[in-house]
């Protein structure tokens, strides 16, 4: 099949969140069907990965559009009614790169990644159209306006959230929309009454992310991994720090957290003491998980499956996880994550899993499992190959 991909980054390096997924699921499709991308780029710097995509694109096209462009498209938008996720991807420039790749090619499908960039394939009638969402970002923003956070950050949510609510009505113009799990899945077709919303579950690199063995010994480091200058990430490290991390020093005192994300904020980064290490970008976050002993995913907000929690899965690597990040994975507690609802719930599972080498091991062992059954890339690229498949014939 000829496929193009739209996306909202630039793939490559395949370092976090959007660009994970987009990389590991093309250079698997590579191997039996003809791709193409169209996608932005927001520094200068990342058009020299052009060469590199093209190992698995038979054409890139990148649109450069630099952050300043895209914060006026957000100040300029304040009047209106579309959310401002969309207009900060708002680009006359990008609206003609996709019409005149569609006008020229004979595509089979068109897959858009993310809500962000369904305005570019919303109105093309000519070719099969999947909307994939990495998650119900409607969700995502109705649990961001609950959280208890500074006034102007509520007064935002509210009007974002609402915003993003109607304008999510896009995907039903779409031929199949996709979210990552279970729990997303259910929530859009409650809210949108649209029956062809189905399942792409996030995965994992087994290869990146390759279990040689775990120390499970050792008591005395935490992790937590992920963009530091995303707001659930944020939120998260300060609220654990602040709020949960004193009484796990109490009884553990020389427990460290590190905190291993790129681009960490000064929020973030005024959190470092000798408790707490922040190492910024990290070039194999791999290394990471293997020196942690305890995985942690206090996230209070967000929306789909935490990239943080598979990847630990993966590496052997026991987890504590709120709902954010839980509920999508369809696992019972215990199964390379304790589920903890609560703060003292949090507390209390981050201090059995220090305080058992066997705990660790069993949680561990088992997330080991089912990372290796579940959440190979290799299964669900399968999986999305049928969606392409079953689009097309529809089509």
């Amino acid at each position: 099949m000829k496929i193009l991909f739209l996306a909202n980054r630039i793939p490559f390096p395949p370092h976090r969140g959007d660009k994970l997924k987009i990389y590991n699921l093309t250079r698997r499709l590579a191997e039996h069907h003809e791709l193409y991308l169209i996608a932005f780029t927001e520094h200068p710097s990342e058009m020299t990965y052009q060469t590199d995509l093209e190992s698995i694109f038979k054409e890139v096209h990148l649109v450069h559009q630099p952050v300043w462009r895209s914060w006026v498209n957000s100040a300029l938008n304040f009047f209106y009614s579309t959310p401002f996720q969309i207009a900060y991807f708002r680009s006359r420039k990008m609206q003609q790169v996709v019409q005149n790749f569609v006008e020229s090619h004979d595509i089979d499908v068109i897959h858009t990644q993310h809500l962000r960039m369904a305005q570019y394939t919303v109105n093309v009638r000519s070719c099969p159209r999947i909307l994939d969402l990495p998650d119900a970002y409607s969700l995502y923003w109705e649990r961001r306006k609950t959280v208890k956070r500074p006034l102007i950050n509520r007064l935002f949510d509210a009007i974002e959230s609402g915003r993003v609510v109607r304008y999510e009505r896009i995907v039903t113009e779409f031929d199949l929309g996709l979210v990552c799990s279970v729990e997303d899945r259910d929530h859009m077709r409650n809210l949108h009454k649209k029956a062809d919303i189905e399942l792409l579950r996030n995965g994992v690199d087994l290869e990146t992310f390759q279990f040689t063995g775990h120390d499970y010994s050792r008591n005395q480091t935490l992790l937590f991994t992920g963009n530091m200058d995303y707001a659930p990430n944020v939120d998260a490290v300060t609220y654990f720090v602040q709020h949960l991390f004193d009484p796990i020093r109490a009884k553990y005192p020389t427990v460290k957290l590190i905190i291993a994300g790129q681009r960490p904020v000064k929020e973030v980064r005024d959190l470092a003491s000798e408790a707490v290490v922040i190492t910024g970008f990290v070039e194999d976050i791999s290394e990471m998980y293997a020196q942690a002993d305890v995985v942690i995913a206090p996230l209070r907000f967000g929306a789909g499956t935490q990239n943080k929690v598979l990847e630990a899965m993966a590496m052997g690597v026991p987890v504590v996880c709120t709902q954010i990040g839980f509920a999508g994975l369809e696992i019972e507690s215990g199964e390379g994550v304790l589920y903890a609802p609560n703060d003292q719930q949090f507390v209390q599972s981050v201090l059995e899993l220090l305080g058992s080498e066997t705990k660790r091991r069993e949680v561990g062992q088992k997330g080991l499992e089912l990372a290796r059954n579940r959440f190979s890339w290799d299964g669900i690229t399968r999986q999305l190959e049928h969606y392409f498949e079953q689009v097309a014939e529809n089509g």
